[in-house]
């Protein structure tokens, strides 16, 4: 499977999705579009069972979306789950038979951290791994996903401190959080990772299947509150505020390699534009 944003190479029932879309993984419609057409290709091959997310790039794992091309990665999202959505599109992923494993180095702010909030397993490398909710310190809420997930994952008082604070959050604070399942030593990552996705590929698919589904059936929000979530956050892209903000931020390297960095130090000193 030849895809423009993501190498995949398949280990037997395991496929291993490699997000390489420079110069920073940005959610944009060239990566969302690969993600459905990835998706489409295992849900629709009974031989997969697992796939492995992971990241060609060292510094970054899916850095947030672009901001300057919101309507086009919606409608990407939309040739999928059939509304405008990646908030949906993300429900989708957790929902599908396929069991799907975060392996996440770089960091993973905004809607990357509702990607791999919607994988059914994170597992980060303790030395890397940087994981933020950006969106309030613009002007949005999240819209992928990342309030219904975190609140259930570190309960309310958490919830609120990583949504209204913008600030980073190494490994070692999102395992104590349970924002992530494990960080774990970078040089032991893969493996681990590989090992465990393995196994799990070799049990019968009947099983996995239905221990998904009943987790979600616990676990995971409705529908309908994804869809509120992904309409705020589109209503609030509109708002003089919220591009004030935008318009702020990008004078200091927002969306950029280096600007980025240290986003959460330049989004707290940020004033409106």
């Amino acid at each position: 499977m030849v895809l423009d944003t993501i190498n995949v190479t398949e280990e037997g029932s395991v496929l291993r999705a490699e997000i390489a879309a420079p110069p920073m993984n940005l959610l944009g419609p060239e990566l969302v579009r690969d993600l459905v057409s990835l998706i489409q290709h295992a849900e629709a091959d009974e031989k997969v069972r697992v796939i492995v997310f992971s990241s060609a790039d060292p510094d970054y794992f899916i850095s947030h979306v672009d901001v300057t091309r919101i309507k086009e990665y919606r409608q990407e999202a939309a040739k999928l789950v059939g509304e405008a959505s990646i908030g949906l599109l993300f429900r989708h992923l957790s929902t599908s038979r396929i069991v799907t494993i975060a392996q996440i180095e770089g960091r993973v702010r905004g809607a990357g951290s509702e990607f791999v909030l919607a994988c059914n397993m994170r597992f980060a490398a303790r030395e890397s791994a940087i994981f933020g909710q950006l969106e309030a310190a613009l002007g949005f809420s999240p819209g992928a996903g990342g309030i219904q997930h975190l609140v259930r994952l570190m309960g309310r008082a958490r919830a609120l401190e990583v949504l209204l604070s913008g600030k980073d959050y190494e490994a070692d604070l999102a395992e104590r959080y349970g924002w992530i399942n494990r960080a774990i030593p970078a040089d032991s990552l893969g493996e681990f990772v590989r090992s465990l996705a393995r196994r799990i590929a070799g049990f019968p698919v009947t099983g996995l299947a239905t221990v998904k589904q009943r987790v979600n059936v616990i676990s995971l929000a409705p529908t309908e509150d994804f869809r509120r979530d992904s309409d705020l956050f589109g209503e609030a892209a509109r708002t003089p505020e919220a591009q004030g903000r935008t318009r702020a931020a990008m004078s200091r390297g927002f969306q950029t390699r280096e600007g980025e960095m240290d986003l959460a130090g330049m989004l707290g000193e940020l004033t409106d534009g």
